[in-house]
Parts: C-alpha cells; structure tokens; sequence
C-alpha cells in the first residue's frame, strides 16, 4: 500500500535519515523504533509531505507517486498525520476540532459514519464535545488529535509518540482504540517510545539508528529479540542475531 524510499533527509548540512526504505501493507500495523535523534520524526514527515527528501527519493501509495505534492495533497490521498505534540486546535471545541478533520475531499461523504466511529472509540470524547480542548487533559487531547486525524479517512495513519507524557492507565486505553483502528483496514504507522504497548499492536517493526533504517523484523521477533529488550525494555540477554539488510 506504501512503499518508500531512498529518503534522505538534511536539515542544512546535517543528514537527519539516510537513504530509508519502508513499506506499511494495507490493513497492516508497523512501528518504528529507535533513540530520540535518530530520525523517526523526520521519516513521518517526509511521508507526510511536511519535508522535502533529497533528490531520488520515492512515496508511492496504492502504486501512485505523491511525492513533490503538497501536504494537503498527502492528505488528500490518505495519509494522516498526529505529530508529537498533539497539534489540536486549543482554542476550539473538541467538536469543532472533529469538524475540521473532515474538511478532505476524500473524507467529505463519510464524515457522519467517521465522527461515529471516533466517537465509540473514544467515549470520553462524546461526553466532552463542546469542551475547550485546551482544557483538557492530555491523554484527552491526545484522543482528539487521533480523532481529527480519522476523520480525513485516511487509509494509512501515522502516530509520532502518541503516549508521550500519558499516563500507564492512559496509554492502555490509547493502544486498545488503535487495536480497535486496525479492525477497521486502516494501516497504521507508528513511532513509539513505548516498547511494548507499540509491539502488542504492531505486525512489524523497524529499527532505525543514526538515520538509518539496520533492521526489520516481525513484531514478536522483536519483542523477544536481547538487544530490543536490552535497548529499549531494560532487560539483559545474549547478542541478537540481524533483522533483515540494513538499508
């Protein structure tokens, strides 16, 4: 459904991912997994159309080049992005902001079925929809930011630290809707400090380091794989055997 690749990313002269290549299936859930710095930011918003690769690069979705539109031309086409930091509308109604998720092309004809879904994901948010989304907490927030993103319809979903500062009881409830996203078709894309609540839900996973993606595997692999666990669970353990070919 996705295929990416080479990206490369420059921020000036500093080389922030180098020559990334992934794909996502359709209905598939693959997280990516590395140290803060080592570029997973900056391959969502290349896929997102937020930063420009260097030359040679490609993103392709259901076989069609989008690469060089703009990112409301990503949009268009069905990738939706929840950055880290939420990016809601503060200032507006947890409705208003579920409002103008929808205002896609795409996601137009759907919007009453979408904002029921969202709704019976995230029950919190039917209680709440003339709040003031500023005032809410921020796994609230962090509810209505993945709301307003299902409402475009996209088919691929990317999420960029979504249990970032949540807490436990939260962040289960939050990888529990995705679960319940992935019921649905929709591909998911992940970027997640937290290990194994990203794994739990994920098919596959990806290993990025210093800008490059060394590794792939299933996510049980990873999840049972010694230098994950050592890196990113606190667990000691032999030395893993290679995740795929480095790229």
């Amino acid at each position: 459904m996705l295929e990416a690749g080479p990206l490369s990313i420059y921020y000036g002269k500093h080389l922030a991912l180098d020559g990334a290549r992934l794909a996502v299936a359709s209905g598939e859930t693959v997280v990516v997994l590395g140290a803060n710095g080592a570029g997973k930011s900056s391959l969502l918003k290349a896929l997102a159309g937020l930063v420009k690769p260097a030359p040679g690069a490609s993103v392709r979705l259901g076989g069609t080049e989008i690469l060089g539109r703009r990112a409301h031309q990503f949009l268009e086409a069905g990738i939706a992005l929840v950055p880290e930091g939420r990016g809601i509308f503060g200032d507006l109604t947890v409705a208003e902001n579920l409002e103008l998720g929808a205002y896609a092309r795409r996601a137009r004809a759907f919007e009453r079925d979408t904002r029921e879904l969202v709704l019976t994901l995230f029950p919190r948010l039917k209680e709440r929809l003339g709040q003031i989304a500023r005032t809410m907490s921020g796994g609230e927030q962090q509810m209505v930011a993945i709301g307003r993103a299902l409402m475009s319809k996209p088919s691929l979903l990317m999420l960029d630290e979504p249990s970032l500062g949540l807490a436990p009881i939260v962040t289960g409830e939050l990888f529990a809707a995705l679960g319940e996203v992935k019921k649905t078709g929709v591909s998911l894309l992940i970027v997640e400090q937290n290990v194994k609540a990203s794994l739990a839900v994920a098919d596959r996973g990806y290993l990025v380091e210093a800008g490059r993606i060394v590794g792939e595997d299933s996510a049980a692999n990873l999840m049972n794989d010694p230098a994950v666990q050592r890196a990113f669970l606190g667990q000691s353990g032999a030395t893993s055997t290679q995740h795929g070919e480095p790229q």
